[in-house]
């Protein structure tokens, strides 16, 4: 078996795992709480509009308005100019929107007026008229042939435009046309629905993980997926002989007595794509840091110290992580501004043969992205789209302890601090006696190391000092108590 797909599914998430030659390339969570947003429909109400930001905040029914750039708004393809947004949009307005990113940390969902939808095939552009062929299918050649097939199958009262999807390389007509008719009957039920629905109502969701697994995961590579829920598996047996009959084949039911997810090893590689460092099997690592802005990974030869020299022991860290980084993008769901900073080559060879093997490792993934060059610096930069949170977003919060900096301050520290507080309090209070509460660890450092200090402070305000352990304290947490 070389690629298999793995679907765990329990009433609270859906996990999606793919797989190739046994290993995770990729995982997908839907959690039953907080279902993705993109691909839905709204027919929202614009709340306000910015024409400094040539932006307007509309009202989907969310926690939070969602934003619209007057880039994303659809119009006519004429010659005029671009109007700006507030000759396009007024405050109350009814609109047709779409998510095209979801909602991420403390920004809201991002819309488009330019509704799109996928299908098995064909991605359908109900107001549009082109047909474009997507940008895996290179052959000149076969891009000619398929834009003349749909445009012999489409019928003659047809008005929207397609995006031909890789997969419709090998599709057979009469899969082509149940597209088209799909695809038109959904366009045709949301705009009846939007003409009598209220402001701020969903009038199409996008399928769930488990269906979607069918219709945009599996390719000719696929040689089976694995579904662990009896009822899901009735589903997707349901919708695959629909729209995917093809699939039917390769799709079972695990019913073993051993969790799906444990008997591929997976549960080890969610903790492992979790971890900020990454081993490497030629004894080198990687160091991946994750911000708001933007995601950096750091190479390291670590213990690899090679057998022939130093530059081939660089080059072959290199050549290595380039594969895993490609690996970990995909499984972190990594996405925004990434920058990579390679252990640095003199070699021009060795720069461009590491660059090479690291796009070569990226053409699996299915999301877009863009790279560049190594820069002055030996840096890699790169975006990959954002449509929604990372998997450590998913799965984790900041640290209460912390407060996300991934470190704390040490006793020491917290020492200082406590007695720099206690002068401020004697010059302030004229108390009988100061008691500090505070972690095992900073008592720990008063009455070994910090002795002394906190005697000639004692001898200082002429006021006795106290110590207290509070086993519910974490290292940075302290109280100064003025008795």
């Amino acid at each position: 078996m070389s690629d298999e797909i793995l679907i765990n599914v329990t009433p609270q998430e859906t996990r999606v795992a793919v797989m190739q030659f046994g290993v995770v390339q990729e995982l997908h969570i839907e959690r039953s709480s907080a279902r993705g947003l993109v691909g839905n429909i709204y027919q929202g109400r614009v709340c306000r509009v910015l024409p400094g930001m040539q932006s307007a905040f509309i009202e989907i029914g969310l926690e939070r308005a969602a934003f619209l750039h007057v880039a994303d708004i659809w119009a006519q393809r004429t010659d005029e100019e671009q109007k700006p947004i507030e000759k396009l949009l007024f405050e109350g307005q009814s609109l047709l929107v779409q998510v095209i990113k979801d909602p991420i940390g403390t920004k809201g969902a991002r819309l488009s007026t330019q509704i799109s939808f996928a299908g098995r095939f064909l991605v359908y552009l109900p107001q549009e008229t082109h047909i474009g062929i997507s940008q895996r299918i290179e052959d000149e050649a076969e891009r000619v042939i398929l834009r003349e097939k749909l445009q012999q199958l489409m019928p003659p009262e047809e008005h929207g435009g397609f995006i031909i999807r890789t997969m419709a390389e090998t599709a057979e007509n009469n899969e082509l046309l149940a597209d088209i008719e799909y695809l038109r009957k959904l366009w045709n039920d949301i705009a009846e629905k939007s003409k009598t629905a209220p402001q701020k109502t969903l009038l199409y969701q996008d399928l769930n993980l488990a269906l979607r697994v069918l219709r945009d995961f599996v390719n000719e590579q696929t040689d089976r997926l694995l579904v662990d829920s009896r009822e899901t598996y009735l589903k997707m047996q349901s919708f695959a002989q629909a729209y995917t009959s093809n699939v039917l084949p390769k799709l079972e039911h695990y019913s073993g007595e051993r969790p799906l997810f444990d008997l591929y090893v997976i549960e080890d590689e969610i903790e492992k794509a979790l971890s900020r460092k990454v081993e490497l099997k030629s004894g080198g690592y990687l160091i991946i840091d994750q911000t708001e802005a933007l995601t950096t990974i750091d190479v390291n030869t670590g213990g690899f110290v090679g057998v022939r020299s130093f530059d081939d022991t660089i080059f072959k860290t290199n050549l290595e992580a380039s594969q895993v980084i490609a690996r970990q993008l995909r499984l972190r769901n990594l996405g925004g501004i990434i920058i990579v900073d390679f252990i640095d080559m003199d070699n021009e060879e060795h720069r461009e043969a590491v660059l090479a093997e690291f796009k070569k490792g990226l053409s699996r993934d299915r999301t877009r992205m863009t790279i560049n060059g190594f820069t002055a610096l030996g840096l890699v930069e790169m975006t990959r789209k954002r449509t929604r949170e990372s998997l450590a977003h998913i799965l984790c919060e900041p640290c209460p302890t912390c407060q996300g900096r991934g470190e704390v301050k040490t006793a020491k520290t917290v020492c200082y601090q406590i007695l720099r507080d206690i002068v401020r309090e004697a010059r302030q209070f004229n108390a009988r006696e100061y008691r500090i509460l505070a972690s095992q660890n900073v008592i720990d450092m008063f009455l070994e190391e910090e002795s002394q200090s906190l005697a000639q402070l004692g001898d200082f305000i002429a006021k006795p000092i106290s110590l207290q352990v509070e086993s519910q304290y974490t290292q940075e947490q302290y109280d100064v108590v003025l008795m």
